[in-house]
């Protein structure tokens, strides 16, 4: 299948990429980066950027069309601290972010792998945020959000026994609405379904 060509200034493609990038060369500035992982078609991030112009987002997704969607969401916003990259997920993580480098890191809705036994498929479990961990700046922002109910309580389930995190919604494991936190179209989408979305926010301590 051909891929449509992305054309926006402001997609990066991720084979162009050095290893280790030199990010505040890339924005033109030295502010900090904040990574959302499966960027869809760039509702949330646009949100976000928005709201945070002091950050440097960089969106990654692995599907070409939600790249190319994301990226002409930025164009039309003007949004200058924003770049998208169609990569798998670990794979740019580990040759282009470097160690303690990321404000925040954002997970909206992956995949649930509903069946029992394809959960181990999951993008989210205590070894991939333990390995994320590495890559966040003391202070920096985790958040997890999702519309299945099983996924929800697993990762709020683990993540109060990670070293080095603390529950930003304490006492409450999840919360099912978080003010100030953008709402992405599949958000949206379940929410009028009747669907609740469970919303975990923690943050690195060391």
């Amino acid at each position: 299948m051909t891929l449509i060509p992305i054309t926006s200034p402001r997609f990066i493609d991720a084979e162009s990429l050095a290893s280790l990038p030199a990010w505040n060369e890339i924005f033109a500035n030295g502010n900090p980066l904040a990574l959302e992982i499966g960027c869809g078609t760039g509702h949330f991030v646009a949100q976000m950027a928005h709201l945070h112009p002091e950050w440097n987002f960089i969106a990654v997704d692995y599907y070409n069309k939600g790249c190319l969607k994301t990226s002409k969401r930025v164009d039309k916003a003007g949004l200058d601290n924003v770049r998208v990259v169609r990569a798998e997920a670990r794979s740019f993580i580990e040759r282009c972010i470097p160690r303690r480098s990321l404000q925040a890191v954002v997970i909206n809705c992956p995949d649930p792998w509903p069946k029992k036994r394809h959960r181990k498929r999951r993008l989210v479990n205590v070894d991939f945020v333990g390995y994320l961990s590495e890559f966040m700046l003391p202070g920096g922002d985790f958040h997890f959000a999702t519309d299945f109910d099983d996924y929800g309580e697993d990762v709020a389930r683990f993540m109060p026994h990670l070293p080095g995190f603390a529950n930003c919604l304490s006492p409450d494991p999840f919360r099912h609405a978080l003010e100030g936190y953008p709402l992405s179209k599949y958000m949206l989408k379940f929410m009028d379904a009747g669907k609740q979305i469970y919303f975990i926010h923690y943050r690195r301590l060391t």
